[in-house]
């Protein structure tokens, strides 16, 4: 890859947050099999990590990170917060949400365009009835976010920011409450390419300053390459290759790792173009979930390396305690994958 990631602090140790065997499956339609958006998912964010969760819209990620956040209570396994497993009562729920605050993609659709810029940082604290200055904390927040002198912004509305500005303000409302973990749905998605960079600035500052830890979720791989620690690669509702960004990215093991590599700019690969959509997760197929699609397969290479049979038969077990790097693919454990 042509394009080094940005320089990162060390992260710190220790699980902050982890999914144990998570599932979260919906009802299907009309008394239909269900869905099976998440399954089976192991995966956890260190004190001070940045974790970079991919895949293709439709995979599960969002539901994913919605249920880490209790916005979407688990069908099985469970969410463990600093060692405690999440409780989903109300009272336990708020606490939690003031330690681990979610950041959403379009700040316009986040802010109400009623609301100045004070009153949508100063609402997280007003609903968890936070003591102290509350402009001093406001103020706090919003330069944190680089929103400098803080208050210039106090009276704006979002319709007088920029997409940048807007997205700072949601960032600065998060800080504000002081969490721990912030949990990024595609944080730059709707932003122009010149404004992702600061964006993305903070939130590596973030963590340098204040110890931060972050989930990002995006189907961007360049996003992850410039911000993340580790990155978790996720398809069909789970985890199918998952390690350091620089091993994952510039030595993918896993097909679909090297399919959503192939087309960044400036990559040297030759573009694999996926064919057809991610399998119904009402009907998971059997073996691989991705060998329907998989052009190791397709080309023969499965089956000279010996695993076209448990490729289309054989399922893969969910990947931590595999090592640092992994993937869930019978044609990578047969040594196909071990080369860049």
């Amino acid at each position: 890859m042509a394009t080094a990631p940005v320089m990162k602090e060390a992260p710190g140790t220790g699980a902050l947050l982890r999914a144990d065997a998570l599932s979260v499956a919906f009802p299907g339609r009309r008394g239909g099999p269900p869905a099976h958006a998440v399954d089976g998912v192991d995966l956890d964010v260190g004190a001070g990590e940045i974790v970079a969760l991919v895949g293709e819209s439709g995979c599960g990620k969002t539901t994913l990170a919605r249920a880490l956040l209790g916005l979407v209570a688990p069908t099985a396994g469970r969410v463990v917060h600093a060692g405690e497993p999440l409780a989903y009562g109300a009272r336990a729920l708020k606490a939690y949400r003031r330690r681990v605050q979610l950041v959403l993609q379009d700040p316009s659709g986040s802010l109400n365009p009623r609301h100045t810029v004070y009153e949508a940082v100063a609402e997280g604290l007003r609903i968890h009835g936070c003591a102290g200055d509350e402009r001093a904390a406001v103020a706090e927040a919003l330069a944190r976010a680089g929103l400098r002198p803080p208050e210039r912004f106090f009276l704006r509305h979002p319709h007088e920011l920029s997409g940048g500005q807007r997205q700072r303000v949601v960032i600065a409302g998060a800080l504000v409450l002081r969490p721990e973990l912030l949990v990024a749905d595609e944080p730059v998605a709707s932003l122009d390419a010149s404004v992702r960079g600061e964006i993305l600035a903070l939130l590596l500052a973030l963590r340098a300053e204040l110890g931060l830890s972050a989930l990002v979720v995006t189907h961007d791989l360049g996003l992850a390459w410039n911000i993340a620690d580790r990155v978790a690669v996720m398809y069909l509702g789970r985890v199918v290759e998952i390690g350091p960004v620089e091993d994952v990215l510039s030595a993918p093991r896993h097909p679909y790792t090297r399919a959503l590599l192939s087309v960044l700019p400036d990559t040297s690969a030759d573009p694999v173009v996926l064919t057809g959509e991610p399998p119904d997760p009402t009907r998971v197929p059997a073996g691989c979930r991705f060998h329907a699609r998989c052009q190791i397969l397709a080309s023969g290479e499965a089956e000279r390396a010996g695993v076209a049979d448990a490729c289309r038969t054989r399922g893969l077990p969910v990947l931590p305690g595999a090592g640092p790097h992994a993937a869930a693919c019978h044609w990578a454990a047969a040594g196909g994958g071990a080369a860049g």
